[in-house]
């Protein structure tokens, strides 16, 4: 097989990256120039939402086309279920080695190892089907970026203080623009590209997979020279807020207990002493938010260049995505548990080598991070798992009809902790299993329901206001809420695991099921894809 014949994938997931980074300029300088050029080759979807946050959850919908409600790995440290099919599990019965360069964020699930095993002594552990290829895990010290540093000769602090500005001027202490102790050719964002660029380079004669999972611009709040400054704080546009944080805490109980959050110092993951009503602080964390941002970018660069100086751009399935959001100090709140699109709203670039007549279009339509699976496993093999919530795209490459496709989208977010109690916890006086919200947002409206006897909000998305202004008590409004209400209900109920429920055994066989190729059966019944 030569290298023309093969149909490769790449896969890239920058962490908590904003939509609104693509096409943004400060002052006049594009902060991802890269991928908007690479926008200009590929289609757009610009309604992307994950449809859960933080990180491990969001990577779980990611990676198995499933809603948390139905896989249940509500937050990060939550197990996994071992028997849920994934992306990486499914790409390997095509004939696939799926490669993991960076991290998954799985937690594995602790009812099939050993009680001594580390793989369930923390939450970034490797979902099953990969291979790690480079293992790069914020909690864990990420040991391999840790040895390079060594080997190149730096004299390194306890990993702690890894994320601790260097060169800090003492008259003023530490700053959010002071750079790291790394150069930027040394960062952890050019040593993942590094990394992955260098094994791919020797795979160009073979069929290969790679989830390039990039940490950044996640916190810690700290970049390389030139990074750290690349954007003026002058020149970064203030975020999204109300007069008052009193006013902010008026709008939802919920918003009120995340105001209690010391989010911007949390955020930078360093006492600054930051003040979060201090325009000059909060556009100093902004700015190198965004460089961080302007970091991934380059690399990414780096790689859609590899891809066409060795000729693999043409059969190479090229997914560009974000695992969640950021707030940015939007509303006053850092971070993405928060009950706002920002922190759910992600890009996601698509190039099929084999459809190329819409690149460069931008599809309007609700998309959600469950459907990047299918999508995958569609160009790979035609075929969708029937236990998957989501839906290939592949056909905005041929049209741009939304006919029978969605026109809602959907997320969630758990923010209690089985441990230690949340802020959330603490101030609304309920209990973990009552931690719970859910987003339906259509074309104009937006609902966001709380378990807990919470009460709901609701948005026209329309309005100049938008999420600013709560509708749900407007009696003229009652009958949008109650329709909303009703139709998350509906949602749920249609989109209740589904794994086993659709098929029936029959003297005939198995309606609805398709054994996997290592198994054997005769007189198997197959039925057409369900439309969702």
């Amino acid at each position: 097989m030569t290298s023309s014949d093969n149909r490769n994938v790449l896969i890239v997931v920058v962490d908590q990256l904003r939509a609104d980074c693509l096409h943004l300029k400060i002052a006049g300088k594009e902060v991802t120039p890269n991928l908007n050029a690479f926008a200009s080759d590929a289609v757009t979807f610009s309604r992307n939402y994950s449809v859960v946050n933080p990180c491990g959850p969001s990577r779980a919908s990611l990676l198995t086309g499933m809603y948390a409600m139905n896989h249940r790995s509500v937050r990060n440290g939550t197990p996994l279920r071992h028997d849920i099919g994934n992306l990486a599990r499914h790409a390997r019965t095509h004939g696939y080695e799926p490669l993991l360069f960076g991290y998954s964020d799985t937690t594995g699930d602790p009812r099939h190892v050993h009680p001594n095993d580390p793989d369930i002594r923390g939450y970034e552990r490797v979902l099953p089907g990969f291979n790690e290829i480079l293992e790069m895990r914020q909690t864990n010290d990420s040991y391999p970026w840790r040895a390079y540093l060594k080997g190149k000769g730096y004299d390194l602090p306890p990993y702690e203080r890894f994320y601790v500005p260097d060169k800090v001027d003492p008259a003023r202490g530490p700053r959010p623009d002071d750079p790291a102790f790394y150069s930027a050719q040394d960062s952890d964002t050019a040593f993942l590209a590094d990394s992955a660029l260098s094994q791919l380079a020797v795979r160009t004669d073979n069929e290969w997979f790679a989830f390039v999972s990039f940490i950044r611009p996640h916190p810690p709040i700290i970049a390389p020279e030139p990074y750290n400054r690349m954007h003026d704080p002058n020149d970064v546009a203030d975020p999204i807020r109300v007069r008052s944080s009193d006013l902010e805490a008026s709008i939802h109980p919920f918003v009120a207990a995340s105001l209690k959050l010391d989010s911007i110092n949390d955020f930078v993951d360093a006492d600054m002493g930051l003040d979060n009503e201090d325009r000059m602080d909060f556009n100093a964390v902004r700015s190198v938010y965004f460089g961080l941002a302007s970091e991934v970018d380059r690399h990414i660069g780096r790689m859609i260049d590899f891809l066409k100086s060795t000729d693999q751009y043409d059969n190479t399935l090229v997914v560009i995505t974000a695992d969640h959001g950021e707030m940015l100090g939007d509303r006053r709140q850092w971070g993405k548990m928060s009950c706002f699109d920002a922190a759910f709203h992600t890009p996601l670039l698509v190039r099929d080598p084999a459809r190329t007549d819409r690149n460069g279009s931008t599809v309007e339509a609700f998309t959600e991070s469950v459907d990047i699976a299918p999508t995958i496993l569609d160009w790979i093999s035609g075929s969708v798992p029937v236990h998957m919530d989501g839906r290939s795209l592949l056909r905005f490459f041929e049209s741009d009809s939304e006919q029978g496709w969605r026109d809602c989208s959907y997320s969630e977010i758990d923010f209690g902790d089985p441990e230690t109690p949340t802020v959330w916890q603490r101030e609304l006086g309920i209990d973990l299993r009552e931690a719970n919200l859910a987003i339906l947002r259509e074309k104009n409206l937006k609902l966001v329901h709380f378990n807990g006897g919470l009460p709901p909000l609701l948005f026209d998305m329309s309005a100049d206001d938008g999420e600013m202004r709560n509708l749900a008590g407007n009696p003229a409004r009652a009958a949008d809420l109650l329709r909303m209400t009703r139709r998350l209900l509906d949602h749920r109920m249609k989109f209740a695991d589904h794994t086993l429920s659709d098929m029936k055994v029959t003297g005939r066989g198995t309606i609805n099921y398709a054994p996997s190729p290592n198994q054997t059966a005769e007189g198997w019944i197959s039925s057409s894809s369900r439309q969702r």
